[in-house]
């Protein structure tokens, strides 16, 4: 049995968005059209630019519909009139019950966590900041609550050692595509049995990351410290404030090491030289290998180093 498919975008994660619709219409699966995000203006000139979803849809003949609201009647009519038999949600907006209770079957979403840890905007993140040993994708059906509806699949994935977030996402990527056309084939036969979400009373949370979020603390051990760095890389960029010469500026920070010692000195001490840049931690010291200056092109540190003549004037702050 062949079901038409809607294939739902956002603008946040598009190109994990795009690898999806990629894999269901490659697939024996029909996709009837595209939800995604509107065009937006955006960098020098304000040239316009569009979602990678939305360029698959139209070099691959694929209707995209780009509403400014969701519970548009015109654009709910036109949904209508496609008659698909599921709606399937990658990175996308809350959507209102109007509209994921309009297909057959239903509306499904692909989230990158093993639900219900990690439910809400940045599951890849924090399963890197926190230290977990693996991670996953689940394919579950909406509900009116965040992230909460009955799981039809999961798949799980191990988290490398030293991986960061940007590597994590993009394998999570390749996994979850294949897990959503699983998941079609799997509601085209009638062979999953959706189930409830494990009742936990702590369930590990994937909050929404704001720029004051992403502020390193120097405090904290080397290795959460090192885990932080890592969650936050390539994007947002975990970040410190450096004075130089009484001017502060952001420093972000992409990967590093650390090692433990017994240093005697205050944590977020900055010692910096031609050859060297450690920052002392509760319990060791930090060597950022990969940052960028306000202002600056990211660098490794070498690069970063041979940028300054005197290192007199540099602290954390």
């Amino acid at each position: 049995m062949q079901y038409e498919i809607i294939e739902s975008r956002f603008l946040g994660t598009p190109e994990f968005a795009k690898t999806s619709l990629e894999a269901i219409h490659t697939s024996h699966h029909q996709v009837v059209g595209v939800v995604t995000v509107a065009d937006k203006a955006s960098g020098r000139g304000q040239k316009i630019h569009q979602s990678p979803v939305k360029i698959y849809a139209e070099e691959n003949n694929i209707p995209v519909f780009q509403p400014e609201k969701l519970r548009d009647p015109e654009f709910l009519e036109e949904l209508r009139k496609l008659d698909a038999d599921v709606f399937v949600v990658v990175a996308f907006r809350m959507m209102p019950k109007v509209l994921f209770e309009m297909p057959k079957i239903g509306t499904f979403n692909l989230h990158a966590s093993l639900l219900p840890d990690y439910r809400g905007a940045a599951p890849i993140n924090y399963a890197v900041i926190n230290g977990e040993e693996k991670s996953g994708a689940t394919t579950f059906f909406i509900n009116e609550k965040i992230d909460e509806g009955n799981i039809l699949l999961q798949q799980e994935m191990e988290i490398l050692p030293d991986e960061n977030a940007g590597s994590l996402h993009d394998r999570l990527m390749e996994m979850g595509s294949g897990l959503v056309v699983k998941t079609l084939d799997g509601l085209a036969e009638n062979a999953i049995e959706e189930k409830p979400q494990p009742q936990v009373e702590h369930p590990k949370n994937a909050y929404k990351i704001f720029k004051e979020d992403t502020r390193i603390n120097w405090e904290q051990s080397s290795k959460t410290v090192h885990q932080f760095i890592l969650g936050m890389s390539p994007y947002p960029a975990a970040f410190t404030t450096l004075k130089i010469e009484n001017e502060e500026k952001g420093l972000k920070i992409f990967g590093g090491k650390f090692e433990l010692a017994d240093h005697g000195k205050s944590a977020g001490t900055l010692e910096i030289s031609k050859n060297e840049f450690k920052i002392y931690t509760q319990d060791g010291m930090y060597y950022p290998l990969e940052l960028q200056l306000e202002g600056k092109k990211r660098m490794m540190v070498k690069d970063f180093l041979n940028g300054f003549r005197n290192f007199d004037g540099i602290a954390l702050s």
